[in-house]
């Protein structure tokens, strides 16, 4: 039996088994995925998949670390 029976035509889930919802900006520090798409994905058609994927490297940003210390209250 062909394994192409099988293969399936879909937009894979971004997760990177990181999943941790920031306190502040409420995405996934793994994926950068919210909640909410997270929870839907799974009935999401893949034209709403394609456009997440597509945004998820603009939020990236959103989630910079600010670094403790002296160095967080500089302007680096």
């Amino acid at each position: 039996m062909s394994d192409d029976l099988w293969a399936r035509n879909e937009v894979d889930s971004p997760c990177v088994r990181v999943c941790l919802i920031h306190p502040e900006e409420r995405l996934c520090v793994g994926c950068y995925r919210t909640m909410e798409e997270i929870g839907t994905w799974s009935h999401l058609t893949p034209a709403e998949r394609r456009a997440i994927v597509a945004d998820l490297p603009s939020r990236a940003p959103k989630l910079a670390k600010r670094r403790g210390g002296r160095m967080g209250r500089l302007d680096c």
